[in-house]
């Protein structure tokens, strides 16, 4: 067992209060961190303020710091990947996939590092303006708060501190506690890589106060959060006119059309319901099933269903392994016998052994019950049949979510009309919900969250536009 401590300034700092980080495999104590007190956590910001007043580094240089983490987190994937696995809980061959994303995520920031850009403006054309030429310059906003989820305890951390530190931005990262020290093992290839020192920050503990003494400081200029819609409204209320990137709840809806492949789409939703254990912002929650095929569509979801693998996520073919705490597998347990003491009917799973939970798929629901209308952030999926794909759409939007969402079809117009109807930041044609690639537009609308991830996007939230005019004589 290891312990690790609080990075501040380029030194790594320990206290006397440690926190037990969780093995999820067998509920040993895996790993000990510092516990960071109100103190440390200023420090953190005030080693990143004065990163950020000091001679900055180059676009070039910043591309060649994070090329170099990238090339070193490639050559310990499989180090990295038992890590996310110990703490998280997350089935191996997922671990492994989750560090390859997370190389790229970092290369695609080293690029955009380069490609800091503003545009011409032509004020020449206003009157009285004709000697004048104007441009804008992309500058950075200075400290940024990280705060990152338990659930891709790489790939997100990494989606939130390489554009920042890309842009020219230094930063102070929070990683969620239950899985920390995956974020304290990156951060030491950065420095491995030549980071500055106080660029990068780690600070380590509880979350609502590391949270709260954050937002209470004035000298962070953006905040970057992933995790729940409460958590991200309480930051949102805290922050007054700073910027905010949140990435919030969901509760991912799918619609299948009869005009489609049954057998494929059945396939493609067990797989995107129940990776991670559904513990995925975009894993499907629920799947709206036109009604000439519902029977069919069950049958051929709880066949593809039990070809999952439910286990040991050290095994190599697990496809479903234990949620993040025993306490979590109970919630999702309690929510399902809650629907079922409502009226709704378990088709398959329901049953829970410590923190596995079974791959459940419940009927009968209604919109008012948990496992519809929350995000649920455990492996349940809720069926529910429709008529009329207009009506359907309505009831799909009646969630307070909006991340992304699904249709199966091969009606062009029944796509579009989806698309151009469902209350999404990212809708998905022949595709599930659970689709993401690191390059693209991620971000959704009403409780799901404000702004956009995915590290062009990402960089141009976490800098500022500045016009300059030149008078010329």
């Amino acid at each position: 067992m290891k312990s690790y401590g609080l990075l501040i300034n380029g030194q790594w700092k320990t206290t006397n209060e440690m926190m037990d980080v969780i093995d999820k495999t067998n509920q040993d104590v895996y790993a000990k961190v510092s516990k960071a007190d109100e103190g440390k956590v200023t420090m953190a910001v005030d080693a990143a303020e004065a990163a950020f007043q000091s001679e900055p580094t180059t676009p070039y240089e910043r591309y060649e710091i994070l090329m170099k983490v990238a090339d070193l987190l490639k050559d310990r994937k499989e180090k990295f990947a038992q890590n996310i696995t110990h703490e998280a809980g997350k089935p191996i061959k997922q671990a492994r996939s989750e560090v390859e994303r997370a190389v790229h995520t970092i290369q695609l920031s080293a690029e955009e590092a380069k490609r800091l850009t503003g545009e011409g403006v032509p004020v020449e054309a206003a009157p009285g303006s004709e000697n004048r030429m104007a441009f804008t310059i992309r500058v950075p906003v200075g400290v940024v708060a990280a705060i990152s989820p338990f659930n891709f305890p790489l790939n997100l951390v990494l989606h939130k501190i390489a554009p920042a530190i890309a842009a020219g931005n230094t930063v102070v990262l929070k990683p969620a506690s239950a899985t920390p020290t995956t974020a304290i093992k990156l951060a030491e290839l950065f420095e491995e890589a030549g980071l500055p020192k106080g660029v990068l920050n780690v600070v380590t503990g509880k979350g609502s106060e590391i949270g709260k003494w954050l937002t209470n400081d004035e000298r962070i200029q953006l905040f970057t959060f992933t995790g729940s819609a409460e958590v991200g409204l309480n930051i949102k209320q805290n922050t007054g006119m700073k910027k905010l990137v949140l990435e919030l709840g969901n509760n991912s809806p799918v619609i299948i059309d009869h005009e489609t492949d049954i057998k494929e789409a059945a396939a493609n939703i067990a797989a995107k319901s129940y990776a991670y254990a559904g513990q995925v912002c975009i894993s499907v929650q629920r799947v709206y099933v036109d009604q000439k095929i519902r029977e069919e569509f069950e049958k051929e979801l709880i066949s593809a269903i039990a070809d999952l693998n439910v286990g040991d996520p050290f095994d190599d073919e697990t496809d479903v392994g234990p949620m993040i705490s025993i306490e979590e597998a109970k919630r999702a347990e309690e929510w399902v016998n809650e629907a079922k003491e409502k009226g709704a009917k378990i088709v398959h799973g329901g049953t829970r052994k410590d923190n596995l939970f079974e791959p459940t798929v419940v009927t009968n629901v209604t919109q008012e019950m948990k496992v519809v209308c929350e995000e649920v952030f455990a492996p349940i999926l809720s069926l529910i049949p429709y008529e009329n794909l207009d009506e359907c759409l309505k009831e799909v939007n009646q969630s307070k979510y909006g991340l992304q969402g699904g249709i199966f079809t091969n009606n062009i117009n029944k796509a579009m009309k989806a698309a151009r109807k469902m209350e999404v930041g990212g809708i998905m044609i022949n595709d599930a919900s659970q689709y993401r690639v690191d390059l693209m537009p991620y971000g959704g609308m009403k409780d799901s969250g404000w702004g956009k991830e995915g590290p062009k996007y990402s960089i141009q939230e976490m800098t500022e536009e500045r016009l300059i005019v030149m008078n010329l004589k």
